[in-house]
């Protein structure tokens, strides 16, 4: 199996079961707006994952059209891109050579497919 596929495959896992009550509640996002920092550790590597993830979910929030394809590309680009800076939080801080080979094949991956969305977009006046 595709270790790309397998790697952002792993990353919505662990998103989606870190944070279910964010999938249910769009309130939530506004609260991440104002509160990137973490609960608990309060070191550079929490610090910067919890701004991530705030950025993430704020530019996650967008306005639905009732065009699902362009709802779809544009909710994906900002999840990839969420994706994208907490692997680069990983390459920064990380210790473990397995993990550091993980974000760098899901930098690679979701910066290909964020480049394919936005090209739809373009394409399709959206």
């Amino acid at each position: 199996m595709n270790t790309t596929f397998l790697a952002g495959t792993a990353l919505m896992c662990v998103l989606a079961l870190a944070s279910p009550a964010l999938a249910q509640d769009h309130s939530a996002h506004q609260q991440h707006d104002t509160a990137a920092m973490p609960a608990g550790d309060q070191s550079a590597p929490s610090k910067a994952f919890a701004a991530a993830n705030a950025k993430m979910h704020k530019d996650m929030a967008i306005e639905f059209s009732g065009n699902a394809d362009k709802d779809f590309v544009l909710g994906m680009i900002a999840h990839h891109q969420g994706a994208i800076d907490m692997a680069k939080i990983e390459l920064e801080y990380g210790k473990d050579a397995e993990l550091r080979k993980l974000a760098e094949e899901i930098i690679a991956a979701q910066e290909g497919e964020i480049k394919l969305m936005k090209a739809w977009l373009a394409k399709s006046g959206g």
